[in-house]
This record gives C-alpha cells, structure tokens and sequence, in this order.
C-alpha cells in the first residue's frame, strides 16, 4: 500500500513550536557570559564608526522594577540595531553607588558611623552592601537579554572613579564656577544634610494656612502715614499688619514682614470678638480674606502703596524686639494677604530681600530639624510637630486670625519620602552666575537634539529656575569635598587645582580612605601651611557624581568618546542627570556631553495608575522572565509607544504572547520548509525565480528599509507593526498559504520549488535580523537554524542584502 505522505516534500524542523523561554534564556545568557559574547562582538565590529550610548546609572540599592527594564531594554534594542546597521556601539553599564539609601540601609546593621562604628569601616560596609546591590541588579539585567560589557561596568565607587570625581570638582573650581556660600537649601531633616534640586520629589502634603497679626508699635506714627491719602475718619482699635503663611514652624524665626514696594494696601476696619479692629491688607486680596476670616462687613478707610509703609516697627509674635517692614518684589497677590513673614533661614526670597536689609540669619534649627535653646518655649521641639504648639501660643496671644487645613504639592526627599525644609547653611555650590553657567547652558540645549522635541523646551523651563546647585552634603558614604580651607579667613589654598591633582592620585592609588587618613601637610607643598589649613568635612551631592560620568566614563575610557551620541533615560531626568550632566560638562569643557537625548515615560497600570506595592497594582520584570521569557517582555516594550506613559498589566503581557507565537510560528514555517535547503547549492538568482517569489523578496526588501529607517528614528513601535503585519498579512495569510502546493507536490529539486526555498531563505535572514533587536533570545535561536554557513550571532552580521 502507498504512503502517500512519503511522496510529499512536508515541513522539517527541529526548531520547536513552544519556546520555552523561561528555561532556554538562562542558559543563552550564561553561554553569552562563559564564551565572552561582548568582548567578540567588539573584535567584529573593529574598525568601524562608532555610537556611543552613554548609560545613565541606576542607583544601587534594591531589586530593578518595571522602569529599570524599560530603560535597559530601549538602550540594548539601539546598541543592537546600531551594530546590525554597521555601527561599533560599545556599552558600558554603570551605577551610582554612594548616598542616603545605602547609608540607611548599612545603619541598620550596624549602627551610625561614629557610634558602634567607625567613619572609616562604616564606609567599608557601604562599599560592600553597594557592591552586593549592584552584583544582584546586574544580573537582572542580564536575564533581560542586554548586552553590554558586564566585566567592566563603572561603578562611582570604584577607587579611579572616585578621584576623577575629585578631578571634575578641581577642574570646575579652576574655571570659577564653585563659590562657597550662606543661603537657604533644601534640607532633609532626616538625613541631616543639604539636598540639590534634582532631589527633590513633589508629593501631596496637608499643611496649615494661618493669618497672623502683626501689631504695630507705633500707631501714630504709622498712622500718620495714611492720613495723607484721606480726610476721612482712620477709625479705630489696634493696628496690624496680617500676614498669611502656610509654614506655621517658621514664625519664631521672623525678623520683618514684606510688602511690595507698587502694590495698593488699605486699612480695614473690622470686628473682632465684639472689638473695633484695623488690618493693613493688600487691596487686591481684601474680598479672599475677608471671607476666609469670617469677618462679615468691612470697611476701607485709607490706601496706600507698599514703598510708604517702609520702616514701621511691627511687634511679631515670638520676637523680643520689634521687627520693620521691609519690601520686595516676590510678593504676589496669588493668595493671601500681600503681606510676606519673612525668616532668613527658610526661604530664598526671604534670604535675599533679608540681606538687602541687613537681617541676620537666627539658626534656631539644628541639623535634624529640632528647634535650639535659642527657640524659647519651642526648645527641643521637631518641626513636623511644631506647627500646632506655634498656633496654639498664637492663639493664646490672639494673633490668630484665621486658619485652615490645605492639601497641596510639597517637596520631599526623592529618597526618604519625607518632607523637606528650606534652611540657610553655609554650603558649596556651583554658581550658574558667577561666570555666565546658566546662560551658557540653557544656549547650549539648542545644539541638541531633543527626542521628542518637547524634551528642549522642558529641560529650557526647567534651566531658567535654576538656582546655584548646592553640591556639599554633610554624609559619611560619599566621595569628599577635598577642599582645604584657611582656618581663620575660611578662604580656599590659592594653589587648590595643584592639592587636589595630588589628592586625587593619592585616592586613585591608595582608595577615599587616603584623604581621611592622611594629614593636611601630605597635601602642601610648604608642610609650615599645615598649622593654617583645615580639610572641608562635607561630601558630594550625589548628583555630582553621576554628572561627571562624560569625565569619568566617556573620556576615560579609550574606546568611548566625548560627548556620547546619546543619553536615554526616563522624562524625569530633564530635572536631574541630562541637567547635573549638562551643567558639569559645560563648567568643565564648555561643552555638552551628549549630541541627542531621548526620555521615555513611566510604566502604569491598565487603569493608568503609578504602580506601587501598597496598590498591588506592581509588576515585577524578574515574575514576567520566570514565567513568560524576557523575549515577551522585550515585545512588549516594543509594541508599546514609549514616549507616553506605557501601560502593562498581566491581561495585557497575555496579549503580547499571541503577538510572540505569531512571530515564532512564521520563522518556524519558514525553517521547516528549509530542511533540505542548501543554500550554495540550491539558491536561485532572484532574476530566474518565479515572479510570485520575486515580488515577496522585493516586499521584504521595501519592509526591510523601512525598519532600518524606523531603528534610526528610535521607533521601535513602527518596527514592530510592520513586522508583525508582513508576518500576519504578506506572509501567513497569502505568500506561504500559496506556495505550499509547490513546496509540498513538485519534484525536490525542480526549479519552482527551489525558487520558493530561495525566496524564503532570503525572508527569513531578513526576518531574524529585523527581529534581532527585540526578541534577542529568538532571533538566536532562530539563527542557529537557518541553513548554510554563517556568522556565529546574528548580532555579527549586519542588515541583509539578498545578494549576500
């Protein structure tokens, strides 16, 4: 009897229908690791034109989540279509390794530095518990397909990394850029130390909305100060000045309050408690305040403009002596009163306008947010607490006028969470005045390339804000601010760029220890200066460090150049390292560090919420490889516009499997009727192929243009919808549904089946190339299957041409 299935040519493949990602990737990655994929991927591409994507670095502490993965897989499916496109593009992974998070994590093991332990071995544990987050993320990383030179990923807390930090701060000094000053910064009174701009996390906050009285001392004198804008009666009861604030803890460090010099004020008589009253209000807030202290009906008795209230003595609430009234153009009528308590310590404009008027700073509140003896009855208080006690002492003054409970944004700690304070300390800062650095930079954004272009007039808005970066912190885990100063003037060494060229050497050679071990007379020249100089004991924002990584990485390393071709990270580094990087490159070399810079959004879940654990709404890279492959989560990124917020939840990973299997299940089709092709001995010139056979290689070669374009725009989304319509369309639902008749009936080697074979092998090399990018782990698999010779990874070869 007859088999006639014996007598068909039917598919062959041992390239499975189930992927099996979960259990193959694992073993792909360590076969990458173990034959040094990286390092021979170099050798192949030596000699060409270089990309360089410079690696923003995560923090090192924690597992990665969602965000991490997106970013990496973005920055690895640009490395790998800039090699496919005949690119040498080198990546080098990096992580910032010194901070708070890392500090706190290490206190709990062991204690603060300075207690059960000292300064020195608590840096040690740092380094160690740092050095164990990084191995952990590391090989996360991994597990997602990326490939980059994890043998020597920088690290800034690495010995050579640390004194090139050192390095950039001297160089930075030497070009004028860093000032020592006194004013207000953001302060975290939990960790106890100054915090940059960039550190800063804006969260919803309930704060207290107060109106306060600020008696006048001398109401005649101040009286007759209206009676010359009327002839009508000035009414009656005490005079004051009301004042509105919403940081009620900052009242016992009042020294005057502020008006705006053109602003119209009147006095009101008013009602209070059954007692004639007068409040001196901007005119422009009246009805708002009016209303907001129950007042019922006022009346105007005189107005007069800001400038001609100047010098009247006000009694403030918790002051031993009268306090003036001053004035300053941040005052706004945007809401209150118009007229600005005004504290030194806790605000910049109040800063400013204070040292206009020669107001001294009271430093009633020490590093941990605790009032001091000088506070008087709030003496040992925090300031998280002492908003009522102050409220409750204005109350029984009868100050208060009015107060409310508001739910409103409020800078927070971007690491603690916990809300910030402003507060005046003498730090280190880079001034984007002194020499022009704000200018220069903000002119320097327009000679980048900004993906997508909203990205330049986002980081602009951002930069016109800029206040001096504040770069001192008062923490224990982080590189020093190496800095000799004068002990009695508080002056810089005149010879500092020299000092710390030598420091630096001695940190690159010996580790941070040197600079604390060693004495101030190492460091001179003239050892008779040490009696005169004393080392700064602060160290550096961490965002220094990362900035200078163009420094410390890109300049550093002989096969990277300066600046980068690009910087990708998410939208949120408009405000921290595109700008920390920015500012340091420009302070240095006056010049950008990255020609092009391209923001991704942040992951949400289906109903479009920020993922947390506290919603369960959170989903985690390392579940989805386990269980789906990272070829699935890759896809995903892919299929989403990234640009956006991306959306991702179980339901949707779900239906990114089925666009996987459709993609699989076409390479499989193809390979399959591949068996007993040999391409040096059966493939066809295209010219003699059949016409059907022509027109879908010329379909793949227009498809194929495409997506080289679409890859050099970064639009991976473009790639992955004309892929995926080829497979779905062009291809199973007409060009292979056709052909299978000849493929399967006609003679083995007749020349309409060969035509077929040879129009799918050129498919398929452009297919595993195309897909190579995203689905790494399948475009692997799916290489070791095509027939004939070729290279030993798809990802050294590049874009196809079917006359290969």
């Amino acid at each position: 009897m007859t088999e006639y299935k014996d007598t068909l040519n039917l598919p062959k493949t041992a390239f499975p229908m189930k992927a099996n990602l979960a259990q193959k990737e694992p073993k792909q990655v360590q076969a990458w690791l173990k034959e040094g994929y990286y390092q021979q991927l170099r050798q192949v591409c030596e000699g060409r034109r270089t990309f360089i994507l410079h690696d923003g670095p995560p923090y090192a502490n924690g597992q990665i989540h969602i965000g991490h993965a997106v970013n990496k897989i973005l920055k690895d499916f640009i490395v790998k279509s800039k090699t496919l496109a005949g690119f040498d593009a080198p990546y080098v992974p990096g992580w910032d390794c010194h901070g708070l998070p890392i500090e706190h994590n290490v206190e709990k093991k062991v204690g603060k530095p300075g207690q059960k332990v000292s300064p020195a071995e608590f840096r040690t544990k740092c380094r160690e518990y740092a050095g164990k987050q990084v191995e952990g993320q590391k090989q996360d990383f991994q597990r997602l397909g990326v490939i980059a030179d994890w043998e020597q990923p920088y690290l800034t807390m690495d010995p050579v990394f640390e004194a090139n930090i050192v390095r950039a701060i001297g160089k930075i000094l030497e070009n004028g850029h860093l000032v020592k000053g006194f004013k207000p910064v953001y302060w975290s009174v939990v960790g106890a130390s100054a915090l940059a701009e960039a550190e800063v996390q804006y969260q919803d906050k309930t704060s207290h909305a107060i109106d306060v009285k600020f008696p006048v001392v001398d109401e005649a004198e101040f009286l007759q100060r209206w009676s010359e804008q009327t002839t009508e009666s000035l009414g009656e009861g005490p005079v004051s000045v009301v004042i509105w604030t919403t940081t009620p803890w900052t009242l016992p460090s009042n020294q005057a309050v502020c008006l705006h010099p053109e602003l119209d004020y009147v006095l009101l008589q008013v009602e209070k408690g059954g007692q004639p009253e007068r409040y001196v209000i901007a005119e422009a807030l009246v009805e708002t305040f009016v209303e907001r202290a129950g007042l019922g009906a006022v009346t105007q008795l005189a107005s007069a403009q800001g400038r001609q209230l100047v010098g009247a003595q006000l009694s403030a609430p918790f002051a031993e002596q009268p306090v003036p009234v001053i004035v300053g153009d941040h005052v706004t009528t945007d809401a209150g009163t118009g007229a600005v308590h005004t504290a030194p310590d806790h605000g910049l404009d109040d800063f400013y306008v204070g040292r206009q008027n020669d107001l001294a700073t009271l430093n009633l509140i020490d590093d941990h947010g605790v009032f001091r003896e000088a506070a008087g009855a709030f003496a040992g208080l925090h300031v998280y607490k002492a908003d009522a006690p102050v409220m409750d002492a204005l109350t029984e003054k009868q100050l208060l006028v009015a107060h409310h409970e508001f739910t409103h944004s409020y800078p927070h700690c971007w690491r603690t969470k916990t809300p910030l304070i402003f507060r005046a300390t003498p730090q280190w800062f880079i001034s984007m005045d002194q020499a022009g650095l704000l200018q220069d930079v903000i002119e320097a954004t327009e000679g980048v390339e900004w993906i997508p272009a909203k990205g330049k007039e986002r980081i602009q808005s951002m930069l016109e804000q800029s206040p001096d970066w504040c770069v001192s912190r008062q923490r224990t885990w982080g590189v020093p601010l190496t800095l000799l100063v004068h002990k009695e003037t508080g002056e810089l060494h005149p010879n500092m760029p020299v000092i710390i060229e030598r420091i630096a050497q001695s940190i690159e050679q010996k580790g941070l220890e040197s600079w604390y071990e060693e004495p101030v007379s190492t460091w001179l020249e003239d050892s008779a200066e040490a009696e005169q100089y004393k080392p700064v004991t602060d160290t550096l924002d961490v965002w220094f460090d990362s900035g200078v990584t163009h420094a410390a990485v890109l300049k550093a390393r002989s096969h990277l150049s300066f600046p980068a071709d690009l910087y990708l990270e998410g939208s949120d580094q408009h405000r921290g390292w595109f700008q920390s990087s920015l500012k340091t490159a420009w302070a240095m070399e006056n010049q950008a560090p990255y020609k092009a810079v391209l923001t991704h959004g942040f992951t949400v879940d289906a109903q479009g919420k920020k993922m947390s654990k506290s919603q369960g709404n959170v989903i985690a890279p390392q579940e989805v490889v386990n269980e789906l492959g990272a070829d699935v989560l890759r896809l995903w990124v892919a299929a989403t516009d990234y640009t956006a917020e991306m959306t991702v939840s179980k339901g949707i990973l779900r239906q990114v499997v089925d666009y996987y299997r459709r993609l699989r299940n076409t390479a499989r089709f193809l390979l399959a009727n591949l068996h007993d092709f040999d391409p040096e001995q059966h493939r066809i010139e295209l010219s003699e192929c059949l016409l059907l056979d022509q027109w879908v290689v010329n379909e793949a070669n227009e498809l194929q243009a495409t997506v080289i374009e679409a890859y050099k725009q970064y639009q991976f989304l473009t790639v992955y919808q004309k892929v995926h319509h080829f497979c779905s369309v062009d291809l199973g639902g007409f060009y292979l549904d056709v052909i299978k008749d000849r493929q399967y009936t006609l003679p083995t080697d007749s020349k309409a089946r060969r035509s077929a074979q040879t129009a799918m092998y050129h498919v398929l090399q452009g297919l595993t190339r195309w897909l190579a990018p995203i689905i790494s782990f399948t475009a692997e698999e799916i290489w070791s299957h095509i027939p004939g010779e070729r290279e030993a990874s798809v990802f050294f070869s590049t874009w196809y041409h079917e006359t290969e």
